[in-house]
C-alpha cells in the first residue's frame, strides 16, 4: 500500500479540479454540432482503450462475481445517464451553473445513505443539506428563468451520480478501481452501440448518426481523454492521501469552471447564482468538516 504522501495527492486532486470542467468546456462546444449518442459512444470508448492497456500490463484482477457484475452494469448505466445529463446540461447553461448546481450531490447521498444503507445522519447535518439545497435553488432559478426545464438537468446528474456512488460504494472493496472503470468503458460501448444501430435512422436526434469532422473528432478524442485523466487523477489521489483531506478539494472544481467558463464563453454567474454557489460551497465544506469530527470521536478512529 502506498505511503501517505498529502502533498502529492492534493497536487493530484487539483488537476481533476483543473481537467473536468476543461472536458465539460469542450463537451459544451462540440455539444452543438454532434449527437449526444456520438459524444457519449466515443468517450466511454476512448475510456476503454486507455484503460484496458493499463490493465492487462498491470496485471489487476478482471475476475468478477456475478453480484458485482450485475452492480457493474447498472453502475455503467447510471453513468451514462449522468454523463448524457451533463452534456445535455451543458447546452443551455452556463458552465459554472450547471457544475454549481450539480454539487447538490454531496447533499443527496448524505440522505440516500440514511434511507437506503442506514447511516445515522444528525440534526446539524439535515440542517446543513436544506442549506446546500437552498443554495443549489438560488443558482437554478436565474437559469430557469432564462433556459426552463434544462435548468433542472444538473440536478437529474446530482441524483443519478448520488445512486452512481452509492451502487459504487458496494463493491468498491471487491474491484479494483481502474479494472471497474476499464470494464464500464466496455460496458457502455456494448450498450450503446446497438441504440444507435437501431436508432440511429429515426430521426431522433439523441441517437443521430453522422460522421464527426476532423476538428470535432479530436475534440471527442479529447473529451474521453481528459474524463479518463481525471478519474484516474481522482483515483491517485486517494492512494497518496486521505478522504478528509481530498473532499474539501474537490468544490475547487466550481472556480475553475467559473474561470473556464469567463475565458471560453464570455460566462460568469449572475449576482443570485453567486451568491447560490456560496451558500452551496459553504455548506458542503461544513458537512465534510463535520463528517471529520464525527470520525475522529469514533472509537474505530485512528
Amino acid at each position: 500500500m502506498a505511503a501517505d504522501r498529502p502533498l502529492l495527492g492534493i497536487l493530484l486532486m487539483l488537476g481533476f479540479c483543473v481537467l473536468a470542467p476543461v472536458g465539460d468546456a469542450l463537451a459544451k462546444i462540440i455539444g452543438q454540432t454532434v449527437p449526444l449518442g456520438i459524444l457519449l459512444l466515443v468517450r466511454f470508448a476512448v475510456q476503454a482503450l486507455i484503460l484496458i492497456p493499463i490493465v492487462l500490463v498491470a496485471k489487476r484482477k478482471w475476475r468478477m462475481s456475478k453480484r458485482v457484475q450485475r452492480l457493474a452494469w447498472l453502475r455503467t448505466l447510471l453513468h451514462i445517464i449522468g454523463i448524457g445529463a451533463m452534456f445535455t446540461a451543458l447546452r443551455f447553461l452556463p458552465l459554472a451553473d450547471a457544475v454549481a448546481i450539480a454539487f447538490v450531490m454531496p447533499f443527496i447521498m448524505l440522505v440516500l445513505g440514511h434511507y437506503v444503507l442506514g447511516e445515522e445522519i444528525g440534526i446539524r447535518r439535515i440542517i446543513a443539506c436544506a442549506v446546500g439545497f437552498a443554495g443549489t435553488l438560488l443558482v437554478i432559478q436565474p437559469a430557469f428563468d432564462t433556459v426552463g426545464w434544462p435548468a433542472l438537468l444538473p440536478l437529474v446528474v446530482a441524483v443519478v451520480f448520488s445512486l452512481f456512488m452509492l451502487v459504487t460504494r458496494q463493491i468498491a472493496k471487491e474491484t479494483d478501481p481502474i479494472t471497474l472503470q476499464a470494464v464500464n468503458g466496455v460496458m457502455a460501448v456494448i450498450i450503446l452501440t446497438p441504440l444507435m444501430v437501431l436508432f440511429g435512422k429515426t430521426g431522433l436526434d439523441l441517437f443521430a448518426l453522422a460522421i464527426p469532422n476532423g476538428t470535432e473528432a479530436f475534440m471527442l478524442f479529447s473529451i474521453g481523454v481528459l474524463g479518463t485523466l481525471a478519474h484516474l487523477l481522482m483515483t491517485w489521489s486517494l492512494r497518496f492521501a486521505p478522504s478528509a483531506t481530498l473532499a474539501p478539494m474537490q468544490y475547487l472544481e466550481i472556480p475553475f469552471a467559473t474561470f473556464i467558463g469567463w475565458l471560453i464563453f464570455s460566462e460568469l454567474p449572475n449576482g443570485l447564482a453567486s451568491v447560490g454557489i456560496a451558500i452551496t460551497i459553504s455548506a458542503g465544506l461544513y458537512i465534510i468538516l463535520r463528517e471529520r469530527a464525527i470520525n475522529a470521536k469514533s472509537p474505530t478512529a485512528h
